[in-house]
């Protein structure tokens, strides 16, 4: 947090509106009023993966999950502030304001079961080159410290290049990360994949809980979620800050 001499000289102001923050919490970078302002996600929804209804039937959209991936929820919808928030923690250079999302996970999602590890989803080498960090791992740590759960950032890699799923149909977001996460044991450098079903690495018991900025389809979790399973994970749920807007494939 900035001195009283640094708040005096330079007073913190909101990314979003631009209005002074009081000092007691000039480390935050986004305001209580515009944290407020981010609407919740509200049922009615899928049970598995959040997707509005009302649903009649079988939800297409995590029909094809893998039977471990047991839940997906997002904390707010990714309009107006919120979107401003999520791109500036992915592409503006400011990790920090990760701890402004967690908060908002914190309150609008229910903690995970004790004992659960926080796995954030993998960046690819060059991106992770361009943006300097990962904006999953940010928010990951921060959702930690305040669940006090751990943070595996080890535990999945990403074993090729995607392109950016902005600008793609549900189908070619599946077709674009199939394949894309492995598991890899830090300890002795070995993998799980569909190769190599067994390796000197043993999966925790313990539930998983897949972080991500924004939930649009679902593509990106599932595909890290099928890494999981090969390699043994039994309980796998997700948590993301924002969730876009996304026609109903029901």
């Amino acid at each position: 947090m900035p001195n009283a001499l640094e708040q005096l000289l330079l007073p913190a102001e909101c990314l979003l509106c631009h209005n002074l923050l009081d000092f007691a919490v000039s480390d935050h970078l986004v305001c209580d009023v515009c944290r407020y302002r981010w609407r919740p996600v509200v049922r009615p929804w899928c049970e598995r993966c959040g997707q509005p209804g009302p649903h009649f039937g079988p939800c297409r959209l995590c029909r094809e999950w893998p039977a471990p991936f047991l839940q997906a929820r997002s904390a707010v919808w990714l309009d107006e502030g919120a979107r401003q928030a999520a791109h500036t923690l992915k592409y503006g250079g400011l990790p920090r304001i990760a701890d402004d999302l967690a908060a908002a996970i914190a309150r609008l999602l229910a903690p995970p079961e004790p004992g659960a590890v926080l796995v954030p989803i993998p960046l690819g080498a060059r991106r992770l080159r361009e943006r300097g960090y990962n904006q999953s791992e940010h928010l990951a740590r921060a959702l930690g410290a305040r669940w006090r759960l751990p943070v595996r950032a080890d535990l999945v890699v990403r074993r090729r290049e995607t392109t950016t799923q902005t600008a793609l149909t549900p189908e070619a977001r599946l077709a674009n990360v199939a394949g894309a996460f492995e598991m890899r044991n830090a300890e002795v450098g070995t993998r799980n994949d569909r190769r190599q079903a067994c390796s000197a690495f043993r999966v925790p018991s313990s539930a998983f809980v897949l972080v991500d900025d924004v939930f649009t389809t679902g593509a990106t979790l599932a595909e890290a979620a099928r890494a999981l399973t090969r390699a043994g994970a039994v309980r796998i749920t997700a948590v993301t800050f924002g969730r876009a807007a996304i026609p109903d494939f029901t």
